[in-house]
């Protein structure tokens, strides 16, 4: 087994859909059951094996990395990438911090807490033979509006805001990439992954990896109570967060 990736985590956006809770802390931040959200997402990558996890930080991103720092008290290696003064967008972000990657690596949503088997999903990176992989869920509308037409496990669509009634699918939160995905954007240039995605799937770029476990993430107000519940119940083990983990 090859060792584990690293994470890119994408928490430089404006979380406007939670104003005004987060107009003042970066959604990162947002308290959890009284904890930091970022505290229960890099607990549980800890728990899953990771070791280092670069965050890719914009708006109140000084917040983050001065309640972070270098990771030692979750048991990570931590750094940073600032977007600077303009906001690069998710994709954007990314070529930014390939610096501080490997050839090869994870990319997670700032909002999500993932409890799936990430070795399994880098297994299936690198066996697929393509330079990057979106995991999937069978979502029906469940969790989220479902953006992703799938046949056989196979990817045929993927559009957030142009949506059919075959899209029983959704964006799971994890992907994995090769470098070369990044590399040709313009340093500069403002890019959304999901459009990057798009155009792998559209070249023939693109596996896919379908995973059972439900998703969880704090983008909304039902998604963080949701949230809130599994880790009160004891899910995964990790609902209590060492004590000096507070803002």
């Amino acid at each position: 087994m090859a060792g584990m990736l690293p994470c890119a985590i994408l928490c430089g956006g404006l979380a406007t859909r939670l104003w005004p809770a987060t107009t003042k802390i970066p959604k990162s931040l947002l308290p959890i059951n009284g904890t930091p959200f970022i505290a229960h997402q890099l607990s549980l990558l800890q728990a899953r094996g990771l070791s280092r996890v670069v965050l890719c930080v914009g708006y109140l991103g000084n917040q983050i990395s001065d309640f972070v720092g270098n990771g030692s008290r979750f048991g990570l290696e931590v750094s940073y990438s600032f977007d600077g003064a303009k906001l690069l967008g998710t994709g954007g972000a990314i070529r930014h911090a390939l610096p501080l990657l490997d050839d090869e690596f994870f990319v997670l949503y700032g909002d999500s807490y993932l409890t799936c088997n990430y070795q399994a999903v880098a297994d299936a990176f690198r066996l697929s033979g393509k330079p990057a992989l979106m995991t999937i869920y069978r979502n029906y509308d469940r969790y989220d509006a479902s953006n992703i037409e799938a046949v056989g496990g196979r990817i045929v669509r993927y559009d957030k805001r142009n949506r059919t009634p075959n899209m029983n699918y959704i964006d799971y939160g994890l992907g994995v990439f090769a470098r070369i995905a990044f590399e040709l954007l313009p340093e500069s240039d403002s890019a959304d992954l999901a459009g990057i995605y798009r155009t792998l799937l559209a070249s023939g770029d693109l596996a896919s990896f379908e995973l059972k476990q439900r998703f969880y993430e704090i983008g909304s107000a039902e998604g963080i109570q949701a949230l809130e519940g599994h880790l009160a119940s004891g899910g995964d083990g990790l609902a209590k967060i060492a004590d000096d983990i507070t803002i």
